[in-house]
């Protein structure tokens, strides 16, 4: 049996959101698991970071150097969302439209000034997507992250795995949580938890056999 390791994270509060997706998905698939899966033995670690341009990415550094996981997925709260946003790439960008958590709002500025323009996503966004549609979950695939500290997280995330041998690592983008159905404003949580399941279980298989008919950039 295989043991893979695989670290999600989330943020912490959000202003004005009661019930954070980010939050909430990635410690209920780390209590529940992922099923699904044959001869694979999974543990899945989630962390929850501070929706800070300084402080985000060394929570979720820390917690990889720890873990040392394959496969690193992080979530993010899209408040215009109307269904799961895959997204595409990160772009080296932070221009804050409002100061994060530590009251900090930069304004056009790089996230590493030597660093490219903008990564790919690692993860096999065409088998997720296919999931979602097979368990009837409305999704869409995404090339704006945004500028805020959720792009700044996943440029970060996706520099630091450019950099290691076989580690698959991306961001998925959640819409706010709306527990009475309705195609504009948002899903249920145990949507958002199965479409969080979808994207662990198919990262992990496209890790055990790559194939590039799996990945969806374009």
């Amino acid at each position: 049996m295989q043991q893979l390791s695989v670290v999600i994270s989330g943020f912490d509060h959000y202003d004005d959101v009661r019930v954070n997706p980010s939050y909430e998905v990635p410690k209920l698939l780390a209590e529940r698991g992922v099923d699904g899966l044959d001869d694979v033995d999974l543990t899945i670690r989630a962390v929850s970071l501070p929706v800070s341009f300084a402080k985000a990415w060394p929570t979720l550094l820390g917690a990889i150097e720890e873990a040392k996981p394959n496969i690193v997925i992080a979530t993010g709260l899209k408040h215009t969302a109307r269904g799961v946003m895959l997204e595409r790439c990160a772009t080296n960008l932070m221009d804050a439209a409002k100061p994060d958590a530590d009251n900090v709002a930069p304004r056009r500025a790089p996230i590493d000034p030597d660093g490219p323009a903008a990564y790919w996503t690692r993860l096999p966004l065409r088998a997720i997507i296919a999931d979602f549609a097979h368990d009837g979950i409305p999704a869409t695939l995404s090339s704006d992250a945004g500028t805020f500290v959720c792009n700044s997280l996943f440029y970060n995330l996706l520099n630091w795995a450019h950099g290691q041998e076989r580690v698959l690592a991306g961001f998925v983008s959640f819409p706010l949580v709306n527990e009475s159905p309705h195609p504009q404003h948002g899903l249920p949580l145990r949507q958002l938890v199965s479409a969080g399941g979808d994207v662990v279980r198919e990262t992990v298989r496209y890790y055990r056999r790559p194939s590039s008919k799996e990945i969806l950039i374009a």
